[in-house]
């Protein structure tokens, strides 16, 4: 941290012991934080709650047959995933405080019952259905927007393919020679 401080920060303007009493004032409440925190194996579980929830809708999106899936549903999804572990903790132990406990898995991945397992069962499912329930919502205001204004629906098209012309030289779209070598 003194090295970083000292180089980064000050750019090597302030005396070493100035930063390292710096250092030293920033331990304190670093360690008092560290204490009173969840553990890292919890802050871990939680990523992983996350990331169960949106990865599934963000794959969906990363697909070149699913042209019409936008970053709206992606969102809607990851936090629609996060929504139905809420949902699943307050059906499962009959009370909203245990449900918001559970996307925090306070109780820990092995607890006595099967919360922690069905949580991360009902973060993807939940995430794919709230990113499809996103996704027939865009496109029915989007249907009811084209009808209203008269325009076309244009919702569902194909984008259209990228003119090399346009892009010559952009390091981009640079078409490659064919065959390469590995090194």
């Amino acid at each position: 941290m003194v090295s970083t401080a000292s180089n980064d920060l000050f750019r090597n303007r302030l005396g070493i012991w100035w930063v390292r009493a710096g250092v030293v004032l920033v331990i304190f409440p670093v360690v008092v934080v560290a204490l009173k925190s969840p553990s890292v194996l919890q802050i871990f579980l939680i990523s992983d709650l996350v990331s169960a929830s949106v990865i599934p809708v963000l794959c969906i999106g990363l697909s070149d047959k699913f042209y019409w899936w936008r970053g709206f549903e992606v969102v809607v999804g990851g936090l629609g995933g996060i929504l139905t572990i809420f949902i699943f903790g307050t059906i499962y132990f009959g009370s909203a405080l245990e449900g918001a406990k559970l996307i925090l898995l306070e109780r820990g991945l092995y607890a006595e019952d099967w919360s922690a397992f069905g949580a991360f069962v009902a973060a993807p499912i939940g995430g794919l259905l709230w990113g499809f329930g996103a996704l027939l919502a865009r496109l029915s205001f989007q249907y009811t927007h084209a009808k209203f204004k008269h325009e076309r629906f244009d919702a569902l098209d194909r984008p259209a393919p990228l003119d090399p012309d346009i892009h010559e030289g952009d390091p981009m779209y640079v078409e490659s020679s064919g065959g390469g070598k590995f090194f």
